[in-house]
């Protein structure tokens, strides 16, 4: 299928189709100086430990850094996030949200089989892209608080059986080899959450190349 003819339904996360972060320097704006705000809205703590993931990696992230990177009191964030375990439960929890309800949703669309394996593809290429810093930590489950691992793994459960559905419905229709459904979907897991190890916005590979490649590898034949 060409990119151009690829329907999504919108971004799992972040803010651009591309794969690359908002903001003029490729990554999502600081909030600007000034009085530190007493309320903290849980999207902007992930994005602002999602930009320091982005700058330094998991050490770089803290209570600290991140208040320091939304402009407010330590105090005021530790009410709201009291441990770097929470901080990271935060982050799992606005990601998997988003890319759970943008997955369950295009599944919901009905859409011919071809094209509904193509746009789940891409729509989780675009997620490990879009959150490659700290993917492998999502889907790792690794520093989660007991309670968010739980909740981490009911989705991981979730997600994998919205994706074998795909998969076997590929497969009934001729556009994957006949075969296991759960041991193909986490194969095809594998290979795109691996984008999130190696993708470089300076190698200028978008979503629907890497989408497409994928579908090609696996499929009888690509899809029209």
């Amino acid at each position: 299928m060409p990119a151009n003819g690829t329907r999504t339904s919108g971004n799992a996360v972040g803010k651009r189709a591309d794969g690359a972060p908002a903001g003029g320097n490729g990554a999502p704006a600081k909030r600007p100086p000034g009085r530190p705000r007493k309320e903290i809205d849980l999207a902007d703590v992930a994005e602002g430990a999602a930009r320091l993931f982005a700058d330094g990696g998991y050490e770089a992230v803290s209570i600290e850094a991140v208040a320091e990177e939304l402009s407010v009191s330590r105090a005021t964030l530790y009410r709201t996030v009291p441990t770097k375990e929470d901080l990271l439960g935060i982050v799992f929890e606005q990601s998997t949200m988003q890319l759970d309800r943008a997955a369950t949703a295009l599944v919901a669309e009905g859409r011919e089989s071809a094209d509904e394996l193509m746009s789940l593809v891409r729509l989780h290429v675009v997620a490990a892209i879009e959150t490659r810093h700290y993917m492998a930590v999502l889907f790792s489950g690794a520093g989660l608080s007991p309670d968010v691992y739980a909740r981490w793994r009911r989705f991981r459960r979730r997600y994998e059986k919205l994706w074998v559905g795909v998969v076997g419905r590929a497969m009934k229709a001729g556009v994957l080899a006949p075969g296991d459904p759960k041991l193909t979907t986490r194969l095809i897991l594998g290979m795109v959450i691996w984008v999130s190890r190696w993708y470089r916005p300076s190698e200028k590979y978008t979503a629907d190349q890497i989408a497409e490649a994928v579908v090609a590898l696996i499929a009888q034949h690509s899809p029209r």
